[in-house]
């Protein structure tokens, strides 16, 4: 699989420019829309991700896009950018800084590169394959805590948690570890890459969400997976941790603690479908 590192440094500067166009938004207010799953959606995102989008195509024209806002564009040579220009509308919208934008390139069906930048704390997260992973130009290790006594756990979505089996043990489970948190998902994501946090559950999201946190955790040394076993940016959900609290949070999302299955609660035992 080939990447040339000028593509990292290229989608870090598309970032920043996004980044830099976001805040201006984001310091003047905006209105906000709701969009089909319910979901809020400003000019911001749309502006920022027409930018990212021509940006990247202008640079990579026989690549592919995929971006939250709509942007799609099938790739001629199996290399697929992948973009949330805003990730954190809600943050953005009430004027908190745990937003960010969230850039990633996919071959062959594996992330190799992602960029997520935190404009209203001017901090870039970014990696690439085999080549570690950085914030603004200074490596980052995950953490090699081991115990759930020592460690901080984030959550993220505990409004939708109950759709899933392990939410009935899940503030039992909370209970061993040092602290809780829930900042918000990429935020979250990035201080268990930086070795401020050790776990990160993350409910609900999609490609764009995921794509980048993934391989800027694993660079840095934390595992990341989905509820199922699996490891994929199309999974729903993910967990990312270190690598210490692996095995005991993979035993947990998967539910082996109760009934031993992984699964989503049935309609019938909620009334209700998701």
């Amino acid at each position: 699989m080939y990447l040339d590192y000028k593509d990292l440094d290229i989608s870090r500067r598309i970032a920043k420019r996004a980044g830099i166009l976001a805040l201006q938004y984001w310091k003047s207010g905006v209105g906000v829309d709701t969009k089909p799953d319910a979901s809020p959606v400003t000019i911001a995102d749309r502006e920022c991700e027409r930018l990212i989008a021509s940006s990247l195509e202008e640079a990579f024209p026989g690549d592919g896009l995929l971006g939250e806002e709509g942007t799609s564009k099938v790739s001629h040579n199996g290399r697929r950018w992948i973009i949330d220009p805003i990730d954190g509308t809600r943050d953005f919208v009430r004027g908190n800084p745990a937003w960010a934008v969230l850039i990633a390139l996919e071959e062959a069906g594996e992330v190799v590169a992602g960029v997520s930048y935190l404009p209203a704390m001017d901090e870039m997260f970014s990696a690439a394959r085999g080549a570690g992973a950085y914030c603004n130009d200074e490596r980052i290790h995950a953490s090699d805590i081991s115990s759930a006594s020592q460690a901080v756990l984030c959550v993220n979505g505990f409004n939708a948690v109950q759709r899933y089996e392990f939410s009935t043990g899940l503030i039992a489970w909370m209970e061993q570890f040092w602290a809780v948190r829930s900042m918000g998902g990429c935020l979250d994501a990035m201080m268990v890459a930086r070795g401020q946090a050790e776990v990160w559950i993350e409910i609900n999201g999609k490609a764009w969400d995921f794509a980048p946190l993934k391989i800027i955790a694993e660079e840095a040394g934390a595992k990341y997976f989905n509820f199922d076993g699996g490891s994929s940016i199309y999974g729903g959900n993910c967990v990312i941790c270190a690598a210490g609290l692996a095995g005991m949070a993979r035993v947990f999302v998967s539910g082996a603690e109760g009934n031993g299955k992984s699964k989503v609660k049935s309609q019938k035992s909620k009334g209700k479908s998701f």
